[in-house]
């Protein structure tokens, strides 16, 4: 346990879980497809990604993906809790699915709530890279305002990108929608799209910039060696890319409303939607 959460690992033959808080965070047999589909989209839209910041993602398994750009020269996580880094930049059998990211010199580590180190800092990223929890709580609700994404503009370059992780828009499809809302509202420019990830389902993400995402240029990017040969993606591809930006008909664009500082909308649609969400 730390200050903030009950962190659990387990394992049971080659798959390796992390809870928190009791909610599932990742299964070792299918996170690369969460944690590809998350980073590649955004790093390769940019013709050279080399300042990346993530928000969450103590874990380090985004960071790993990051760090798979051979452009990238700082990583700047900020999470939280420290007990979450310290266990996946010291235990064998974590850092082994991290691949040492947390302790690669090209990554900075910073414990500090998202919202706060934004609101202090003066530092500038081509990239941000949002992994935080799902809004279950007003404390995390707070990350997903316009005040929030206003905060994260101030941070990414004119030419940079943004992607947000956004909960399940299936199962969840007004809170997927309100957070889009609440990035547009904030005067990002959105592509929303989905992976499946057997632990989870079908989930959502939003890609975000100043400029529409160029597809093209990072489906061509992806497949043209842009990644060391050595450790090829398992899941993305040039050619699937764009098909996650195709979204079914059961998760296309409903009614939501912004969610702001003042209001938290997102904390309960969140809530009523889970609750009759079936147990995954």
């Amino acid at each position: 346990s730390s200050p903030y959460q009950r962190i659990v690992v387990t394992r049971s033959q080659d798959d390796i879980r992390l809870y928190l808080n009791r909610n599932l965070q990742f299964s070792s047999r299918d996170e690369h497809r969460y944690h590809e589909a998350l980073v590649h989209p955004v790093l390769a839209a940019h013709p050279a990604p080399r300042r990346v910041l993530v928000l969450g993602g103590g874990d380090g398994l985004a960071v790993r993906e990051v760090l798979r750009h051979p452009g990238v020269e700082r990583v700047t996580l900020v999470d939280l809790d420290e007990r979450v880094t310290a266990l996946f930049s010291r235990w064998p059998m974590l850092t082994a699915l991290n691949r040492g990211a947390l302790t690669d010199p090209r990554t900075e580590l910073i414990h500090d709530d998202a919202f706060a180190w934004l609101e202090g800092s003066d530092r500038m990223f081509d990239i941000a890279i949002v992994d935080l929890p799902d809004p279950t709580s007003y404390a995390l609700g707070k990350l997903y305002t316009t005040t929030f994404y206003a905060l994260l503009a101030a941070r990414v370059a004119e030419s940079g990108f943004v992607v947000v992780q956004t909960t399940s828009p299936l199962y969840a499809r007004k809170s997927y929608w309100t957070v889009a809302e609440t990035l547009e509202s904030a005067g990002w420019q959105i592509r929303p799209y989905h992976a499946t990830v057997p632990s989870f389902g079908v989930w959502g993400y939003i890609a975000a910039g100043r400029r529409p995402l160029p597809l093209e240029a990072a489906a061509e990017r992806i497949d043209s060696g842009l990644l060391a040969a050595k450790e090829p993606l398992r899941f993305l591809t040039g050619r699937l890319l764009p098909t996650l930006f195709e979204l079914p008909a059961d998760i296309t664009r409903v009614p939501a409303d912004v969610n702001r500082l003042h209001n938290q909308v997102l904390v309960q649609t969140y809530e009523a939607e889970w609750g009759r969400a079936p147990d995954h």
